[in-house]
């Protein structure tokens, strides 16, 4: 199958396997011995930004994402949190025909930066790239809320939280959440993790800390 632009009116199975299409085209799963950033080590890690280096692959997975969304919710803003995101928020907001925001770590917190604005009364879309504990969307999500936004949902190329929708305990009445695969990656503690005692893994990295990751 080419890489060119998704086919309309794709089923949702039709959208995660492409997905895994440019993932795998992209080198974006890898195999390993990883340290996460919950201290927990697995034997597979998503580097999204593998695939978002394409723009012309970008494009086609937020397209999907895009058209996923449009079926139940509209948004006027998309915003994601750097830097991981701001490339997927970017393409994102290309793709849902809105403005693409990003917001930025301040003494601890995110924050909008840049002169970037949200407008009283606008729908809110929060983009990252992979979903695993969802902590940094999280604390975008209590950005916007402090901002008195209202109307909000969380979106994702990867869901790897293990449920369905990891925002569904946000506030009062839970955040809506898109995704268009979800992977389930096994990981574990660093006290029982078996990558550790086998003697053709070596120690677990950190993604990012190793040329290449």
């Amino acid at each position: 199958m080419s890489l060119a632009s998704a086919e309309p009116m794709m089923t949702v199975n039709q959208q995660a396997e492409r997905t895994l299409e440019l993932l795998r085209a992209s080198d974006a799963l890898l195999e390993g011995h990883f340290l996460l950033s919950s201290g927990r080590h697995a034997g597979r890690y998503i580097q999204c930004a593998r695939l978002l280096q394409y723009p012309e692959r970008a494009a086609e997975a937020c397209s999907m994402l895009a058209a996923r969304i449009r079926e139940t919710a509209a948004f006027d803003v998309v915003v994601g949190p750097a830097m991981g995101a701001v490339t997927m928020g970017y393409e994102l907001a290309r793709a849902m025909g809105t403005r693409g925001l990003f917001a930025e770590r301040v003494q601890g917190g995110f924050a909008l930066r840049r002169g970037f604005e949200i407008q009283p009364g606008e729908r809110v879309l929060v983009a990252e790239d992979v979903v695993t504990t969802g902590k940094s969307v999280k604390e975008v999500l209590v950005m916007l809320t402090e901002m008195g936004v209202t109307d909000m949902a969380v979106a994702s190329l990867v869901n790897r939280s293990g449920v369905d929708n990891p925002f569904a305990d946000f506030g009062e009445n839970g955040v809506p959440y898109f995704s268009l695969v979800p992977l389930d990656v096994p990981n574990w503690s660093a006290d029982e993790c078996p990558l550790c005692t086998d003697d053709s893994q070596g120690p677990a990295i950190k993604p990012g800390s190793r040329p290449g990751l």
